[in-house]
C-alpha cells in the first residue's frame, strides 16, 4: 500500500505543501458522515459525486 502512495507521501514531507491538520480530519468527517447517511445506496459513483459537491465553495 506504501508503494502505491508513495508519491503523496514524498509530496506531503515537503515544506511548501503541507496542509493543516485541521483540515484533513473536517473532510475526513464530512466524507464519513456521507457515507454514513448514504449507506445501502451502493453505487460508488453517486458517493464520489456527493463528497465533490460538499466540498464545492456556495455560489
Amino acid at each position: 500500500m506504501i508503494d502505491r502512495h508513495w508519491d503523496g507521501i514524498a509530496a506531503y514531507c515537503k515544506p511548501e505543501n503541507t496542509i493543516a491538520l485541521g483540515f484533513v480530519e473536517g473532510v475526513n468527517n464530512k466524507i464519513c458522515v456521507i457515507q454514513r447517511r448514504s449507506y445501502g445506496l451502493g453505487d460508488e459513483e453517486y458517493l464520489r459525486l456527493k463528497v465533490l459537491t460538499c466540498l464545492l465553495a456556495p455560489i
